[in-house]
């Protein structure tokens, strides 16, 4: 890899060495065809790579501070040239526009990645090794005929990605989360802890950031529903977006973030910074892994103590996993209130048993009773989402907890999902109706000067229920 200023070359090797390289005797068998079309491929590239280098200059670009897209039209154009100067290297019937996507993408992109990455309706990429990639398009997975050539030019992409934001991936630290420039997610492990060769996750976020109404066009929620969540929001209820990996948290925490008011200031606490929030007034933080030593962390639990010293109206965090939870439950029971975090749980329930066990892991030794007393007098409202069977996204229950009883915390589900049956094209058929359940802040809404349709409660009124 060279450097540009603040840009990063990637240029292949030519030894066959890499010290992140699979050990032989994990790598897949491969043919003598495929071995000397590989190695055929991998000598093209590698000249052109290089007449690329020296043609651009390398030392002149970086004194100079080029910008990033003049860098990437020089590029483009001296592969072009190299690719006419050079034609006698290329096999008969080469598509030369095609050979220059690809060592351009290569050297300044993710490679075969690009392609999926320009797809706005690709929401996930995942790369299991050089030569098996699939894709989540539409809420479903499928295979792809994009590849890399071998391992060693997926940890090229891989280096490209974590080394611009500080971290590193290597024998001593195999795996690491980053993000790409436009916010979306990265995850990537190399051998020896996988053992398909390096593996990359990449879930994409929309680069114009999804409203409510994105939402009840795709049938995640219903318009009371949404109507609901901005009333709680507004009345600064403390809000649990709950459900598992993939089915669509962090988006719906992006949209109750839209109705937070422009003249509040909001601290956003990520591990990684991927909420697109466009009030004015916002401070994001993200923690920090350890550095190569393992030392100089910054938790998210260090984030949310830092937070409150910072005069926050509002707190959303990304993510409570740990101890931080603690932190977020006293926060929201003094004077923070309105504050917004996701959890994985499979059910409303499951998220007070999940934030049980957060608490105890704080390092606190707190009776049950004690952390169920804080868990609810802080918590108001928790909105569970689930991915089907489809692959589709619903908010399949909207339950406020009403408070303790003995030992347990009481709720009461608003609004819920039902699912009627399955169409012959595999789409999940249901219908989003509210329980007839009223939420019990409703009294205190005209107080707050603001107001909301009792009728979206009645199960029994006309269009009460929506169908999808």
């Amino acid at each position: 890899m060279i450097g540009i200023g603040p840009f990063t070359l990637i240029l292949n090797r030519n030894d066959g060495s890499s010290p992140l390289q699979q050990p032989a005797e994990e790598q897949p068998a491969e043919s003598p065809i495929r071995t000397e079309e590989i190695e055929r491929r991998r000598a093209i590239k590698q000249r052109i790579h290089s007449e690329l280098v020296e043609r651009l200059d390398i030392k002149r670009l970086a004194a100079t501070r080029v910008n990033q897209d003049e860098l990437r039209q020089r590029a483009l154009q001296t592969l072009r040239d190299i690719i006419r100067d050079r034609s006698d290297i290329l096999p008969p019937g080469t598509d030369r526009e095609a050979i220059v996507k690809e060592i351009y993408d290569e050297a300044l992109g993710l490679g075969p990645l690009e392609e999926f990455l320009a797809d706005p309706d690709v929401t996930e990429i995942m790369v299991n090794g050089y030569n098996q990639v699939y894709v989540e398009k539409k809420g479903r997975l499928t295979p792809v005929n994009k590849t890399f050539l071998d391992n060693e030019s997926v940890l090229a992409i891989i280096e490209r990605i974590v080394s611009p934001i500080g971290r590193r991936i290597d024998e001593s630290q195999p795996y690491v989360d980053a993000r790409l420039p436009d916010g979306s997610r990265v995850n990537a492990i190399i051998p020896p802890l996988s053992l398909v060769g390096p593996c990359l996750t990449i879930r994409k976020f929309s680069k114009v950031p999804y409203t409510d109404k994105d939402l009840i066009r795709f049938g995640t929620m219903t318009q009371a529903i949404a109507d609901f969540a901005r009333l709680c929001v507004m009345m600064r209820k403390n809000i649990v977006i709950s459900g598992g990996t993939g089915s669509g948290k962090t988006t719906l925490l992006n949209v109750l973030s839209s109705y937070l008011p422009e003249n509040e200031r909001i601290i956003t606490i990520e591990d990684a910074a991927e909420l697109k929030l466009g009030q004015a007034h916002v401070v994001r933080l993200e923690a920090r892994p350890p550095n190569i030593e393992g030392r100089g962390a910054i938790t998210i639990r260090d984030l949310v103590r830092n937070a409150l010293r910072m005069r926050p109206d509002r707190i959303v965090v990304g993510e409570c996993r740990g101890g931080e939870a603690l932190d977020m439950l006293q926060a929201m029971n003094t004077g923070h209130d309105g504050s917004l975090t996701t959890v994985h749980a499979n059910s409303p329930r499951d998220v007070i048993s999940r934030l049980e066990t957060m608490v105890l892991m704080s390092g606190m030794d707190l009776p049950v009773r004690a952390i169920r007393e804080q868990i609810a007098s802080a918590i108001d409202l928790i909105i569970h989402e689930s991915r089907l069977s489809d692959g589709s996204r619903r908010i399949v229950k909207v339950t406020e907890v009403v408070g303790l009883e003995g030992d347990q915390i009481t709720m009461q589900d608003i609004f819920e999902f039902r699912q009627t049956g399955v169409a012959a094209d595999g789409r999940v058929l249901g219908v989003f109706t509210p329980t007839g359940a009223v939420p019990t802040f409703i009294e205190d809404v005209a107080s707050r000067g603001l107001s909301i349709d009792r009728r979206i409660f009645d199960p029994s009124r006309i269009g009460g229920a929506d169908k999808c």
